[in-house]
């Protein structure tokens, strides 16, 4: 799926994710550690860029536990930065 998700100092980025990652963001958002989180594409092709950003995640970052305390955004290489952007462009969101 890809999220928008909205910090409380009000700036938003895209986010390319899956149902748990979006149910963290969600329970981010009634925490108040996030101002909003928003789906705008639910169900996009697994394609190769897809895929690439896929394995960058898993091999990266941890899903945080149910309990967490605070919201991390995931940081993207300058790389990953693109294929995001290729993403988004193949599934018409930017």
């Amino acid at each position: 799926m890809i999220e928008e998700i909205t910090l409380n100092d009000g700036t938003s980025y895209f986010e390319i994710s899956n149902m748990v990652q979006n149910g963290r963001a969600e329970l981010a958002a009634i925490r108040g550690m996030i101002k909003s989180v928003r789906i705008l594409q639910l169900n996009i092709p697994h394609s190769s860029s897809v895929i690439a950003y896929e394995n960058y995640i898993n091999e990266n970052f941890e899903m945080p536990p149910e309990n967490f305390d605070h919201f991390e955004r995931w940081q993207r290489t300058p790389a990953m930065e693109k294929v995001v952007e290729q993403i988004l462009q193949e599934n018409h969101i930017a």
